[in-house]
This record gives structure tokens, sequence and C-alpha cells, in this order.
């Protein structure tokens, strides 16, 4: 089978770790789904409007929209990508980091009373996570359920990094923790991200099962992440302690 048949040509091991894009929530993931939910909680609105949020990202694939469009994920994208995609490939980001400094305050995995805590894109010594390749007729489509996913509120920013596979650089889209975001802490004290994930829970379920889910996750795709190991270890060692 070729790569145009099979989108898992360079890395066949990765196709049972992987969810079926049609089956994921994120697939049909809309704001109104969010605002009944932030409505039954009495959270007042904080994420974007739809027109806000087509605005971004017309404006981030201007003059790319005829053209194949790699993706780099690092976080739940890598198994859970909902986005149709034509290629998948190993790939390693220098310069960034996957590091847990994104705030859950709005009910999802945590509250503004016991805040909830998940992994941004940040400065660091660099990243190995996935590349997805969505063929350019399908850009406009996919990158629509994409947005609705990763630019919900002010968290991220889009950006083009260099990222490394066998053989070669590519260039991909990622989103990058927001310094400006009040949501995203790139300071915050060790202590307090082992107590967020501790104890942050919301509708979502709990910040310790995403960590969890993490690293269970990053078992299976063989991606190895030290900072991962670190903190799941000393989040049982907290609630052991407790």
């Amino acid at each position: 089978m070729t790569l145009e048949q099979d989108p898992f040509f360079h890395h066949p091991e990765l196709k049972a770790a992987i969810a079926d894009p049609h089956k994921s929530f994120f697939r049909t993931f809309t704001t109104a789904v969010l605002a009944e939910k932030m409505e039954e909680l009495g959270v007042e609105q904080w994420w974007h409007s739809d027109a806000k949020r087509e605005g971004m990202r017309r404006e981030t694939l201007q003059g790319r929209q005829d053209e194949d469009l790699w993706i780099f994920a690092y976080g739940s994208l890598m198994w859970d990508p909902a986005i149709e995609f034509a290629e998948v490939r190993r790939a390693h980001v220098p310069g960034y980091a996957r590091r847990f400094i994104l705030k859950d305050i709005y009910g999802a995995r945590g509250t503004a009373d016991a805040p909830g805590l998940m992994a941004a894109l940040d400065e660091g010594t660099g990243c190995d996570g996935l590349l997805f390749r969505v063929s350019r007729d399908r850009v406009d489509v996919e990158t629509e359920v994409l947005w609705r996913r990763e630019q919900v509120g002010p968290a991220y920013l889009p950006a083009f990094v260099t990222s490394f596979v066998d053989g070669g650089r590519i260039e991909a889209l990622t989103f990058v923790a927001d310094h400006s975001a009040d949501l995203i802490d790139h300071t915050m004290a060790r202590e307090d991200q082992v107590r967020y994930l501790a104890t942050g829970k919301g509708f979502a379920g709990s910040s310790l099962d995403y960590l969890r889910n993490i690293h269970r996750k990053f078992a299976l795709l063989k991606v190895h992440d030290d900072e991962v190991d670190a903190l799941l270890r000393d989040v049982e060692a907290y609630l052991a302690a407790s």
C-alpha cells in the first residue's frame, strides 16, 4: 500500500492508537454546546464569538489555502485528532516544550475556587509529537474543526513552527501558549501545578484523570516526556501524603 492510500504508511504502529476522526466528540463540537454548559454553571461569557474565531482562522491561513497543511500535535490531538488527515509523521519541534501552565477555572476540570491544570506548548528545549498532513482540498473544512477546538477562548495562539522528521524539516501549524491570556501562567510554581492537578475537578472529569490519560496515551504512542512522568510522580506523592 502506498502513502496515497494509507495515512499510516510511515508509522503503521500508530494506526491502532489514533481514533477515527469521524467518531470524535470534537468533530461536531460548537461554541453553542459550550455556551449551554456555561449557562448551567452560571459562568459569564469568556469564549470567542464565532465571528472572531473565524476571522482569526482566515488571517492565519491567508495565502495557504491552496497547499497541503501540516499540523503539529503535542497533546490530545495526537490520539484524538478529529480531523481527516492524509499522512501522519513522528516529529520533533526544537525551541518549545510541553508545559502544564493552562489553568482551568471554568468548570471543565477545575473551578475558580479549585483550579485545574492542562498542557500548553511553550518555550523550551524541544517537544516530541505527531504531524498530521491535511490535503489542500480539505484544509478549509478541517481547520474549521480544528479552530472550534483549539481556539475556544484566549489561551493559545496559532503559530507556524519548524518541525523535524526522518529525512528533513517541515513547517507546521500549531497552537502555542498566549502569555497575555489570563488562563496561562508560565511562571507557575511547582507546588501549584501539583495541587491543581491533584484537586481540580469539573464536568469533564478531574485534572488528575487528564494527566493519567496523557501518561497512558503517550506510552501507547511511544512518545516520551520526562515532565509528564515527573508530574505524575509528584501528584501521586502529594495525594499519598494528604
